[in-house]
């Protein structure tokens, strides 16, 4: 494997938003995998990932782990147009970096899920961003880790008596918050309390441009996540299902918020996922997987 770290892939009012690639060397192309990461939208960085030499550069996979704006530095729209330059800057590099751009996926971990997801259902024409527009912006597939989808409906959702997990992530989030507070992480990456601002509250959610013809979605969420409750994946998938598009939903027993960054995760073997299909979403199975593994299943099938 070769590691290729603090690449600028743009600049935008001089700071610069970098990105680390994990490039496998046993395959001459290999498909490549977007990492968006989480934190609120309001910290982390490239850094706040699994380790993407082996989930999964070492099983034949490209995996670029990027920055974006967060909100501090530049509310809603920012994130989600840098994301979109991401994906044109992927696929300018492909000849450089050796991998197929054309077998590109997204994987997103909480606020890098919403992101993702939004990039996808809002299709070409929204928070495009200036650069590489040489490129398009299609992705063949898209992995979902516990992503927010509907910011108005969280609340009503949320487990008071829930205590939150202790991965890198969740450990900073504000306890107690609700997302209508003026001061939540959804609030100020909207730029205004979310209850004062439906419109674009409508415009940052993903479900608003659900529409046929979207790529493959795996959607995993903790059935304890007391930062962004499960049902905010049950309504993406639903929605995915309505319109007819790829989509495989699996609620975790026993997992809470950021298990992506947890390497650990699959230590102690498979773990109980309730599971839901959009060609069957009537129909409910209970299965058993290694989480990672099960994502990486998924990039295979799909990339």
């Amino acid at each position: 494997m070769k590691t290729v770290l603090d690449v600028t892939y743009t600049t935008i009012d001089e700071v610069a938003l970098e990105a680390d690639l994990y490039l496998p060397e046993r395959d001459a192309k290999p498909p490549v995998i977007l990492f968006l990461h989480g934190g609120g939208w309001r910290f982390g960085d490239r850094k706040l990932a699994p380790d993407l030499s082996r989930f999964f550069a070492r099983e034949g996979f490209a995996m670029i782990s990027i920055d974006y704006r967060l909100s501090g530095q530049a509310p809603f729209p920012a994130a989600v147009e840098d994301v979109k330059t991401a994906i044109r800057w992927v696929k300018s590099v492909a000849d450089t970096y050796g991998f197929d751009a054309e077998r590109l996926g997204l994987w997103g971990s909480s606020a890098g899920a919403h992101l993702a997801t939004l990039a996808v259902t809002a299709g070409p024409e929204r928070f495009r961003g200036n650069e590489y527009g040489e490129f398009d912006e299609q992705v063949r597939a898209v992995v979902d880790g516990y992503g927010p989808t509907d910011f108005l409906q969280q609340d009503a959702f949320r487990d008071p008596d829930g205590a939150p997990s202790d991965d890198p992530e969740s450990i900073q989030m504000p306890p107690g918050k609700f997302s209508a507070d003026a001061d939540s992480m959804e609030s100020l990456f909207i730029g205004a309390p979310i209850e004062e601002a439906p419109d674009r509250v409508a415009a940052a959610n993903p479900i608003t441009y659900v529409e046929p013809g979207l790529p493959p979605m795996l959607i995993l969420h903790g059935l304890s996540d007391t930062a962004v409750p499960w049902q905010q994946s049950r309504l993406l998938f639903d929605a995915l299902s309505r319109t007819d598009n790829p989509a495989t939903l699996g609620l975790i027993e026993g997992l809470g918020h950021g298990f992506f960054n947890r390497n650990a995760l699959d230590d102690d073997g498979p773990r109980t996922m309730h599971v839901s299909r959009s060609d069957a979403p009537e129909q409910k199975s209970v299965e058993r997987h290694e989480i990672f593994a099960h994502v990486a299943e998924f990039f295979r099938s799909t990339l």
